[in-house]
């Protein structure tokens, strides 16, 4: 079978451009990696976190993809069935700007986008099967996220509530915490506000415990990735504690981690949005603007505990559980209203927060809590809070007792006053997923009047998106769109409207992974296929993305599988997330002008140089420094490759003995040398992943081959030999120059159908050894030596070398030191 150019006709330089083209167009006739499902063959499911049709590539897409189609190719050559599929996220807000500022329809912007990103997809040789590609703007993909929606809203995990949120008044619409850049609104730069508003949520806390406990499970995921998202999770224990309000007969419930500290509490402090702020600022025009100011600030949780800790009293007070001291109760801007009960116990000699807020509103200190290993009392409240556990101090009944032994003593009084009680309080909140933009997946969801709150039927799904739209830049153009949004209650047949809001983005990214396993099913969500692919075994992404997305697309398959949609109970067995891409020391942006155009690099040096080097410069999962001189030696190297399979294929018919006796050692040492370095790639390429000293070992077997001398027919037999273990190994890496040189070596059959190479255990025992020889500390040659011979074998044989007798000029050695297996030093006065 013709594969291509022959080997006769193979040219003396290297030109990338012409055989890159000619590999990509073989592997798009024969469809090379388009893949099905075989039972019989162990599949491998490798995926990279999908693009942003952004416009075009920059070069940490490159290397996260590169990554993923090198560890794809390398498994293909052991023999799995792969899939390696691709697709776009291509709702988002960046589109509506987009549109704004060129006066296009975001749907035309995305598209285009798409189109150009494709091609420069492709021409880096990314081994995609094309045939599953995913749109997620498109209906046929949004149909089964609505769909979907539906079904977790009527098993529950859906539900609909009045939220604090980042709202821009300018663009009309919530905004992420990352949206909001001191204060306001990062397109618009209006004031940002926290308002109140209806949205729908996920109730991804009914999986909190499972999702904590299956990181245990994830023993292919980085230990970084799973300390973040069981941080987030935040399963606390500890226990609610009621404070009685004075005159009124209602409690204020806290949550606290630290009852022991209880008898140091000498303030409350509740919440901007908590009720009883609300109803004290009624009547009380300094508070209502103070509460107004708070509103203004962006919903962080990390900024609320290095802010300013700013209050004020709210004029009432509540009793302390035990004692029954007045606590006054303040509202604070340091309250997060989602967590807890958005009120905390003021212990400021126990807590830094509480300490600050203490200090600046001249409140009292109380320490109940000191060292463990102090029988005074060595702390200095006015310093800061001591925050450790320890013996407890000043605090009645419960004095001298350990933190733990307090907490339980405490615990139990609160129980017996029906005032406290133990309690598992999680960090993770629910998923808001609405957001007031047009550019999404509509919310399959119908108010009515009279029924309320409908879901869409399922025969009236999907909700289409209407792409054509005049986008005027402020507000979603669908609440401007009768057409869209007038409809009939499926229940009552009333008048009704759909809801306007869309998805979070992060809903499409959250399934993604398992449509591809089933692109073309119309009628259902998921078939059969997707138990056959799923899990995914190679995750490769960003570690920005290693808290939000990764936690709901596990929250996502748990609750597939509790739908009875998949059957596995984690999406991702392995995780690789890899570093990011400086320049000058300084991560590339289009706003420090320190960026590298991917398709400058792969018109000048082809799109195997740029691969080479991006899986050259450093590990994966370290960050990589942009390097020009980097990018040359990469191509320099793979000059040089061409060049040695050039020389060879031009001498393979001169004329030369069969075998000879002399070259024997070294064609062993040789063999052994090409074997080792295969077994090390090999592990390199797949159990570690460190691409980088992989390449580095094939450039050592490229550095043997431009060494070794062929005086035989068995010498070139072997150089065939090597060539071929060079130019597998680095076919993941750099497919295109391996795809011609297997054809100009004489193969009938593409590089893309061969095996990895398999080592031959026999060339691994080694019967002959390369030592260097040194004079006075200088490098005066080598010898091959047998790896048993003696010290007095390997002096002898060195001595009577003809260059070591020509360097020595009649003289005895005064010293002659051996390193075993590797060194002779020898010194002459």
């Amino acid at each position: 079978m013709k594969i291509g150019r022959s080997w006769c006709i193979m040219e003396s330089q290297y030109h990338p451009q012409k055989i890159e083209e000619e590999a990509q167009e073989y592997w798009q006739k024969h469809q090379s990696f388009s893949v099905v499902e075989d039972p019989l063959k162990e599949k491998y499911y490798c995926l990279c976190m999908f693009p942003y049709p952004s416009g075009s590539l920059h070069v940490g897409h490159v290397r996260n993809y590169t990554l993923g189609d090198v560890i794809t190719r390398f498994q293909r050559m052991l023999g799995k069935n792969v899939l390696q599929p691709i697709g776009w996220d291509a709702f988002g807000l960046p589109a509506e700007n987009a549109a704004i500022q060129r006066n296009i329809p975001p749907a035309e912007w995305t598209y285009q986008n798409i189109d150009h990103m494709k091609q420069q997809l492709k021409r880096l040789g990314f081994g995609y099967d094309w045939n599953r590609e995913i749109t997620t703007c498109r209906p046929e993909y949004y149909h089964w996220e609505q769909w979907l929606f539906i079904k977790l809203y009527e098993k529950g995990l859906v539900y609909k509530k009045n939220a604090i949120v980042n709202w821009d008044p300018v663009d009309q619409t919530v905004l992420a915490n990352e949206q909001v850049v001191n204060g306001r609104g990062w397109r618009s730069g209006a004031v940002v506000e926290r308002r109140e508003i209806p949205q729908w949520f996920l109730k991804i806390t009914a999986y909190a415990e499972e999702l904590l406990n299956d990181l245990e499970l994830l023993t292919g995921w980085p230990d970084q990735v799973r300390t973040m998202q069981r941080n987030w999770i935040g399963r606390a224990e500890g226990a609610i504690i009621q404070f009685p309000l004075v005159g009124q007969a209602d409690n204020i419930h806290v949550f606290t981690t630290r009852p022991d500290t209880l008898m140091g509490v000498t303030y409350l402090a509740i919440a901007p949005e908590h009720p009883l702020a609300i109803n004290a600022a009624y009547s009380n025009p300094e508070l209502q603007g103070f509460i107004a100011e708070c509103r203004k600030v962006k919903v962080a949780e990390a900024e609320f505990a290095t802010i300013e800790k700013k209050g004020m009293k709210t004029g009432i007070e509540a009793f302390h559980p035990i004692t029954n001291d007045y606590l006054p109760v303040f509202v604070a801007n340091y309250v997060i209203s989602e967590y807890g009960s958005g009120a905390v116990m003021g212990v400021p000699a126990h807590d830094q927060r509480d300490f600050e807020f203490a200090k600046k509103h001249h409140l009292p200190i109380k320490q109940v809590i000191k060292p463990l290993e102090s029988r005074e009392n060595p702390t200095d409240v006015n310093l800061g809070a001591f925050t450790e556990k320890g013996i407890l101090i000043h605090s009645g009944a419960y004095t001298g007792m350990h933190s733990s032994q307090a907490s339980q003593a405490i615990i139990k009084t609160l129980e017996e006053k029906n005032l406290g009680h133990k309690e598992i309080h999680w960090r993770l909140r629910d998923w808001g997923v609405s957001r007031q933009r047009y550019w999404g997946s509509p919310i399959p969801m119908i108010n009515c009047p009279d029924c309320g709150t409908v879901p869409v039927p399922d025969k009236d799904l999907p909700v289409v998106l209407p792409e054509n739209v005049v986008f005027e830049g402020v507000g979603s153009p669908l609440k401007r769109m009768p057409e869209f949004y007038k409809t009939k209650c499926p229940r009552c047949g009333l008048s009704a409207e759909r809801e306007t809001d869309t998805f979070d983005t992060f809903v499409e990214s959250s399934w993604y992974y398992a449509r591809f396993a089933c692109p073309d099913q119309m009628k259902r969500m998921f078939d059969e296929r997707v138990d056959y692919w799923l899990p995914v075994d190679q995750y490769i992404g960003g570690i920005e993305h290693a808290i939000l997305h990764l936690l709901y697309a596990r929250f996502f398959h748990k609750a597939m599988r509790d739908l009875k949609l998949i059957k596995s109970d984690e999406p991702f067995q392995h995780l690789l997330t890899q570093g990011m891409v400086l320049k000058d020391g300084a991560k590339m942006s289009k706003s420090l002008g320190n960026t590298v155009d991917p398709q400058a690099l792969i018109d000048r040096y082809g799109a195997d140089t740029v691969r080479l080097f991006l899986m050259f410069a450093a590990p994966p999962e370290q960050t990589l420094e942009w390097s020009d001189a980097g990018v040359e030696g990469a191509f320099r190297f793979l000059k040089r490759v061409w060049q040695i399979t050039l020389t060879h294929i031009e001498k393979r018919n001169d004329p030369l003995p069969e075998t000879s006796s002399d070259n024997i050692d070294t064609r062993g040492t040789f063999r052994h040398r090409c074997y080792t370095l295969l077994q090390k790639v090999t592990d390199d390429m797949g159990r570690r992943h460190t691409f980088n000293t992989a390449i580095a070992s094939m450039m050592e077997l490229q550095n043997e081959l431009s060494r070794f001398q062929v005086k035989t027919q068995n010498d070139r037999a072997l150089v065939q030999e090597a060539l071929e273990v060079l130019l597998k190994m680095l076919s993941p890496i750099a497919p295109h120059i391996t795809h011609a040189l297997w054809q100009a070596l004489g193969h009938t059959t593409p590089m893309i159908d061969e095996k990895w190479p398999v080592v031959d255990q026999s060339a691994l025992v080694q019967n002959t050894v390369e030592m260097t020889i040194q004079i006075n500390g200088k490098h005066r040659g080598k010898m091959t030596i047998a790896f048993d011979a003696n010290e007095d074998t390997i002096k002898k044989t060195a001595l009577s070398l003809e260059n070591v007798q020509r360097y020595l000029q009649g003289k005895n050695p005064d010293k002659i030191v051996i390193v075993p297996k590797k060194l002779i030093s020898i010194v002459v006065k």
